[in-house]
């Protein structure tokens, strides 16, 4: 999994011959800034964007391979004890009003390389049925965290944040909220040379600025109903500076972020997922913990912690999500879920490049 952070690429080795996932290494393997760059600049139109989405899909494919084969190092298995990869890519457009996204990582590079099967593209099929293609790892949230009888809402915090929701005895939703880590993150690199607020400190030291936040909030997208999902598209650094007066005092800018963020979690939460009992995060937002403080006071009726709590390592449990989907593409098995993104019907999520 590298997802709209674009920090880097999360593998893990997942034995799913069991009711449980069970999670038996991971790998982390870091973008360095030339290519955060590249990805970055293939979120807009560009002269010959199109060649270099194709040589930095390459590049990503031979990263992609070299962590499929750090885990296996790990756990000294063979590649022919893998029945196959599930592979995200990167999403450099993700357009489901013009009937599209797009994710790269040459995924049938990846099957040569790796001589492994391969599953990718898996949100286009959903697209195709009138869905938003996202988000996917609700399924995944629904088998592995749904509680009988205790309302959960799982939120993943990573360049986007979105919501799954858990009632007892009712049917699962989800959709995305709004910005996550990458506003944040990008002021951050911009004012201190770091790729992230270390727990939120820099944002503490600020204070909000209701001037900022204010227009902010008013963003159409905020007051869509689900289903609904965003990303770089819309949510961008142009898009920050646009609501900017370019007076304000940075740390002043990384509070309001912070809060912009907590307040569309939290604004989602009370709207849609109504007698929500615990708040479970995961994903890097996870970490931040001026963040998780003021979730908490935002949802004084509700318990928040990290699904570590529950003994699921929230850094890890998207790749895990997608190899769980990919086994359910193998199988023939539909995994979009058409509460969650709106498609028409259930689908069979994900093109199959076999080794």
């Amino acid at each position: 999994m590298s997802g709209t952070s674009l920090d880097g690429i999360d593998a893990v080795l997942v034995d799913l011959s069991g009711p449980e996932p069970r999670q038996l290494t991971q790998h982390y393997s870091p973008f360095d800034d030339s290519l955060k760059n590249a990805l970055l600049a293939l979120h807009l139109p560009s002269h010959n964007e199109l060649h270099q989405a194709q040589i930095i899909g390459n590049q990503l494919a031979r990263m992609y391979a070299a962590a499929v084969a750090a885990v296996l190092t790990q756990t000294q298995s063979p590649s022919n004890a893998v029945k196959a990869i599930g592979c995200h890519g990167q999403t450099i457009r993700h357009c489901p009003e013009h009937g599209y996204t797009l994710q790269i990582g040459n995924a049938a590079l990846l099957a040569e390389l790796a001589g492994i099967t391969v599953v990718s593209d898996f949100r286009s099929r959903d697209i195709a049925a009138g869905g938003q293609g996202a988000p996917l790892v609700p399924a995944f949230h629904d088998h592995v965290l749904r509680h009988p009888d205790i309302h959960r809402v799982i939120v993943n915090i990573g360049g986007i944040s979105n919501l799954t929701d858990l009632p007892p005895r009712a049917a699962t939703s989800g959709f995305d909220c709004g910005p996550g880590n990458l506003l944040m993150d990008a002021w951050c690199t911009q004012h201190l040379g770091q790729p992230y607020d270390d727990n939120g400190t820099w944002a503490a030291s600020g204070k909000v600025l209701p001037a900022l936040l204010e227009p902010m909030l008013a963003e159409p997208f905020f007051a869509l109903p689900p289903p609904k999902s965003s990303g770089r598209d819309l949510f961008n650094m142009a898009w920050l500076k646009s609501k900017l007066k370019d007076n304000e005092a940075a740390a002043d800018v990384q509070a309001t972020l912070l809060e912009l963020t907590c307040r569309s979690i939290a604004s989602a939460i009370q709207k849609q997922c109504h007698g929500a009992q615990e708040i479970y995060l995961c994903g890097g937002g996870a970490h931040n913990q001026t963040l998780h403080n003021r979730i908490t006071v935002l949802l004084p009726g509700c318990s928040v912690n990290a699904t570590d709590s529950l003994g699921v390592n929230g850094d890890y449990l998207e790749a895990v999500a997608f190899a769980w989907l990919a086994q359910q593409t193998m199988r023939g098995k539909a995994a979009n879920l058409p509460t969650v993104t709106g498609a028409r019907h259930p689908c069979i999520l994900g093109a199959i490049h076999h080794a």
